[in-house]
């Protein structure tokens, strides 16, 4: 058994290439829900969606969100009547948006995800980190901002001071999850907003302790691969590199995987981490993303 660590972008090509290598019910993935919200009153889970159109082959991947092929007739409906949406949200989208808020209000969010992914066809285990709602926000030289407002309508581009999230419960049957796994691959999501949300989970650092661990750095050089994860690391006074990465999972990382473009810093990351591999990182077609994932299981001892 595999369990996988999750945000909504980086990690997804990675299990792209994974459920091609490993047999898909042999996958646990455990979800960021700390951006979930509400938007024109369906329940958003971007992280989650994401990986459930990436494991039932439906996803947007030149965008890395929402439905490849969507129609996106209600939203722009919507701006024409005067009700503009800060999210973009496509119609076949909005359906599973419905259908999971509708879910989540009778059974809660870790079953909707159980009923949707079972009707999705997807055989691997999906679970939202928390079933509590949870709240992020970026503390900006424009004030305190909303995440998505951050993201989306401000596209990253204000300078961050600070990041806050709230602390949450785990789901049920997360720290099970990882402490019955032969592996955790910690993929390359933003460690700040993606990763770091779930390792604050009670239990979790402890969990992850008594398993083999194996991270991707989503940073090459001095930025991020996709995302803002950079300037949300500087913010927190963490070096931005591969090197910054690896001193975040230093406690229970095993072994880390940087890009070949990061070959000079194997030795500072050898002083945090003892088992270091160098390959090509950047997941442009599925050959890369399946080579990627071969590395990474074969690493396992």
């Amino acid at each position: 058994m595999i369990t996988v660590l999750s945000g909504g972008t980086g990690t997804p090509k990675l299990l792209q290439g994974l459920k091609e290598i490993v047999d898909p019910s042999e996958l646990t993935i455990i979800v960021n829900t700390l951006e979930n919200d509400y938007f024109s009153g369906v329940y958003v889970s971007a992280d989650i969606d994401t990986v459930l159109y990436t494991m039932s082959d439906m996803i947007n991947d030149e965008l890395w969100y929402g439905v490849k092929d969507d129609t996106f007739i209600t939203h722009e409906r919507l701006e024409e009547i005067g009700c503009p949406e800060l999210l973009r949200i496509g119609d076949v989208d909005r359906a599973t948006k419905i259908q999971k808020t509708q879910l989540m209000e009778k059974y809660g969010l870790s079953k909707a995800c159980e009923i949707q992914a079972k009707n999705m066809g997807i055989k691997s285990r999906i679970i939202p980190m928390s079933n509590e709602n949870s709240d992020i926000k970026i503390i900006t030289d424009m004030g305190e901002l909303e995440f998505h407002d951050f993201l989306i309508k401000y596209q990253s581009e204000p300078e961050v001071i600070d990041v806050k999230f709230s602390q949450v419960k785990p789901s049920e049957g997360i720290i099970d999850a990882i402490k019955n796994s032969d592996a955790v691959i910690i993929g390359p999501s933003n460690p700040i907003t993606s990763i770091s949300p779930i390792l604050s989970l009670d239990g979790v650092r402890e969990a992850l302790k008594e398993t083999y661990v194996i991270a991707v750095s989503p940073i090459i050089g001095n930025d991020s691969v996709s995302g803002p994860a950079s300037k949300f690391m500087k913010a927190l006074g963490i070096e931005v590199s591969s090197v910054g990465v690896a001193s975040l999972y230093e406690d229970f990382l095993d072994a880390f995987v940087i890009d070949i473009q990061d070959e000079d810093k194997k030795v500072k990351v050898n002083q945090i981490i003892n088992k270091v591999i160098i390959t090509n990182t950047i997941m442009n077609n599925l050959d890369a993303k399946k080579n990627l994932a071969e590395i990474i299981i074969n690493s396992i001892p």
